[in-house]
């Protein structure tokens, strides 16, 4: 099971490493672009161009807050049964302990 799931992120990796030089190329077409508009006196495409900029810089931090959340209510609820355990016992055995 261990061994698939590693070959899968294996892969996963790797296709990720071999996109990154388009994805590399393509901020320079970017700036091209947004150059040759700014220069013709347009300069909506470059406004668009920001605030999809904004979008997938926000993206990443949304979803690593969404785990940290996720994280920090499933360690609360674990703690609180944890607890809730203790109290149980220590009532069990302290009433059997004065008997």
């Amino acid at each position: 099971m261990l061994k698939n799931i590693l070959k899968i992120v294996v892969v996963v990796v790797v296709l990720l490493l071999l996109q990154s030089g388009e994805v590399m190329a393509q901020c320079a077409m970017c700036r091209a672009t947004v150059g040759s508009n700014l220069s013709e006196g347009r300069g909506v495409i470059g406004t668009g161009l920001n605030f999809g900029i904004l979008y997938l810089l926000l993206t990443p931090y949304l979803l690593v807050a969404g785990l940290f959340f996720f994280w920090y209510r499933a360690g609360k609820k674990e703690l609180a049964k944890k607890l809730s355990l203790q109290s149980r016992l220590q009532n069990i055995y302290g009433t059997s302990q004065k008997s």
